[in-house]
């Protein structure tokens, strides 16, 4: 009984896409350390102590999110489009957790490759991701200016707008509800930790950025009715 091989084509579509993957995480890297310090200068002179870490885990762990993307996108696009969104936004989640900061120079070109990717319906069809787009940005620029009006504070960055329009240019404009009920919810869970080992004072600001990443990915990886 002769043995049997893995697809050729298979193959070559991960070890493509592994590769693609581990480049991808060196460039973001590399960003992640230099952007912010670019954005404000005193970030230059920061440097937070977990950040090499964090480096050397984003690139560790890119293989597996490139083989997670080819195992639910099987089309070689799609898979290379998803592993760089997911790359994306967990340097971005990376960068806000350590300085507060969502910078243009990442989220708004990821949101122009979001309509990219569907030009021809890699994820949603194209129409859905412009309006997923624009009612992205709309959604949360109305949370925005309740939260200012009613308490005079601002309750998010202008990025997480940005960040939310990206989102869903990616997934389209019927998965805006479930990224904002998943990334208020770990938003919640991850403050009421902060509080009870008493590392987040009452009224003290928790960036949403990581929230919406991670609402992001799982998003991306839930089944198809999502949307």
């Amino acid at each position: 009984m002769s043995a049997a091989f893995p697809d050729p084509h298979l193959l070559v579509a991960g070890c493509g896409v592994v590769l693609f993957a581990l480049a991808l995480a060196i460039l973001l890297a590399r960003t992640a350390r230099a952007l912010p310090g670019r954005i404000d200068p005193a970030l230059a002179q920061a440097d937070h102590p977990q950040h090499h870490r964090r480096r050397r885990l984003l690139i560790a762990v890119s293989p597996a999110f490139a083989l997670a993307c080819l195992w639910a996108f099987p089309s070689l696009f799609c898979a290379m489009a998803a592993t760089a969104f997911v790359l994306a936004l967990i340097t971005l989640a990376w960068i806000d957790a350590e300085t507060g900061l969502l910078p243009d120079l990442l989220t708004q070109p990821l949101l122009w490759l979001g309509l990219l990717a569907n030009l021809h319906g890699a994820f949603v069809p194209l129409a859905d991701a412009v309006l997923g787009a624009v009612v992205g940005y709309l959604l949360l620029f109305c949370v925005y200016w309740g939260f200012l009006l009613s308490t005079g504070r601002e309750g998010l960055g202008h990025g997480d707008l940005k960040l939310m329009a990206a989102l869903g240019a990616w997934l389209g404009w019927m998965s805006l509800p479930w990224v904002l009920l998943v990334s208020a919810g770990l938003g919640l869970a991850v403050a009421l930790v902060l509080r009870a080992k008493g590392r987040l004072a009452a009224g003290q600001a928790l960036s949403f950025g990581p929230c919406l990443a991670v609402a992001g990915i799982l998003i991306l990886f839930a089944p198809p009715s999502l949307r």
